[in-house]
């Protein structure tokens, strides 16, 4: 999908291109040396919101839980807000689901405050930008109402902050990552005497592959098995989603997406503009067939063949066979962002195609920004902002880390693609009982649903418990809920899934 970087996922230090965002893309030590109010006591304050129809009374804990070294002293603090239910089943352990976003460098503020929370910031109902002033609604679709909740800032996120003098790579990597956040869910599940609860996880973008590593890495080292994972718009195997010189596979699983794309935006032909089901069905048949095996001929593809695939190529993406053929039959996102719409003067959002802007430079080559990130980083920036200190009373002078720099991460993978797939596929193999719910919008063009449904397809899992994985398909893109259909069925999928 990418010839110049490795493609990182949402709300990461890097984007499509460099050019799609100004979030920084090596470590900032200015985060290094920020230290949290390490004395912060616990916050609680009790409110309701109603779900489903339902009156649910919870109290929000806000907090910093401190990180510590074997000789006792503490080498950071993380920030978290809790949700829990007052009202209780009789005999029932309530289940609780701890939940965190990606990057890596992403604070936990996404799914917080745009789909599981009890409040959310006010979007349009199809996820566009809103005029500001910003503003936050209770969230009738959070799934408060089915299990309490945690939402966890990794170490230099929201007001995450190592302990001064500690050096980054003891945070910014899969493994160090997977131990201080492995030790804060340890933790908080022990102070809270939750051992006994049903427990599950749900990460978003990097996140999914933070998620699959935990539970390997809790079974592990805790002895900790889960009930469920929940696995919203993210990435098992970096192979999926990285295209370009000897990697054609990311090609074939991002068609879909262009196909759900071009359908929001009326450019398909009029047989598959009447019918999206049938369109994307007809794309995924011709990717795994084809369009694959003319990918893998290379120079050796007749031209006659070529000529064939460009026409269905054409057929299924809107573009101009001039582009496929300028592209060698291999358009990543930045290209086809820029250029479906180019004759309207638009451009496409990386995260969410449905969504548009115009770039100023109808010459450059691709996508000089990203439409969908612009749409959620106000509303999203200036609800936390607020909501933190007016609603929950938690007071820090510290910035709230949307988007933090942690680059190099060091993904543990050498003269390869980083992959979770092997860890996923060991705790299901020996955790019989673990679900997985996998999430995904169709108009997602940094994570594909298609690349994760690859993943777990060839994945080395027992054939007796595939069918402990199920799949949900989105209209929208990979911030699915801040469109508000979207956002219903997705509260539907989610509670159905944690239910005891």
């Amino acid at each position: 999908m990418k010839k110049t970087t490795c493609l990182l996922l949402f709300a990461a230090a890097l984007s499509l291109r460099a050019a799609d965002t100004n979030a920084p893309t090596a470590p900032d030590k200015s985060l290094l040396g920020q230290i949290p109010d390490a004395s912060h006591a616990p916050v609680r304050v009790t409110n309701t919101v109603t779900i489903a129809g339902e009156r649910v009374t919870y109290v929000a804990e806000t907090g910093m839980l401190p990180l510590l070294k074997p000789d006792g002293t503490s080498r950071a603090s993380v920030f978290y807000v809790a949700y829990t239910r007052i009202e209780k089943p009789a005999g029932k352990p309530r289940p609780v689901t701890f939940c965190f976003n990606g990057g890596p460098g992403s604070a936990s503020v996404w799914l917080h405050l745009g789909a599981l929370g009890p409040r959310r910031v006010k979007m349009n109902e199809d996820g566009s930008l809103p005029a500001p002033p910003f503003a936050l609604v209770d969230n009738e679709f959070s799934i408060l109402n089915a299990s309490d909740l945690v939402f966890i800032d990794p170490v230099a996120t929201g007001f995450s902050r190592p302990a001064k003098d500690e050096k980054a790579e003891a945070f910014f990597g899969d493994a160090a990552d997977l131990d201080s956040v492995g030790e804060f869910i340890r933790l908080w599940t022990t102070r809270h005497d939750r051992w006994l609860a049903p427990k599950f996880l749900c990460g978003e973008s990097y996140g999914v592959f933070r998620a699959a590593g935990l539970a390997d890495y809790l079974r592990g080292r805790y002895g900790m098995y889960l009930n469920g994972l929940i696995l919203v718009s993210g990435v098992l195997d970096f192979g999926t989603i990285s295209g370009g010189t000897g990697n054609d596979l990311p090609y074939p699983l991002i068609l879909p997406a262009y196909t759900a794309a071009a359908h929001f935006h009326n450019k398909l032909p009029p047989d598959l503009q009447s019918d999206l089901t049938n369109a994307l069905a007809e794309a995924r048949t011709f990717a795994k067939g084809e369009f694959t095996s003319a990918l893998l001929a290379g120079s050796s593809l007749p031209a006659d063949e070529r000529k064939k695939v460009v026409a269905e190529l054409v057929r299924l993406t809107g573009l101009k066979a001039s582009v496929i053929e300028d592209n060698n039959l291999r358009v990543d996102p930045f290209i086809f962002r820029k250029q479906l719409l180019h004759d309207d003067g638009l451009i496409l959002g990386a995260y969410d195609a449905r969504l548009t802007g115009r770039d100023g430079d109808p010459a450059s080559p691709g996508a000089d920004f990203d439409p969908s990130s612009v749409a959620v980083m106000g509303p999203f920036s200036a609800a936390m902002n607020s909501y933190v200190r007016s609603e929950l009373k938690f007071e820090d002078d510290l910035p709230y880390e949307l988007l933090a720099g942690v680059q190099p991460w060091d993904y543990g993978a050498r003269n390869d693609f980083a992959n979770a797939s092997d860890k996923l596929a060991s705790v299901m193999n020996q955790e019989p009982y673990l679900k997985i719910l996998v999430l995904g919008g169709r108009c997602d063009l940094v994570c594909p649903i298609d690349t994760i449904r690859h993943s777990i397809d060839h994945m080395g899992l027992a054939d007796a418990y595939r069918s402990n994985v199920s799949f949900a398909e989105f209209d929208a893109g990979h911030m699915m809920y801040i469109n508000l259909p979207d956002l219903k069925k997705l509260q539907v999928e989610v509670e159905k899934f944690v239910r005891p």
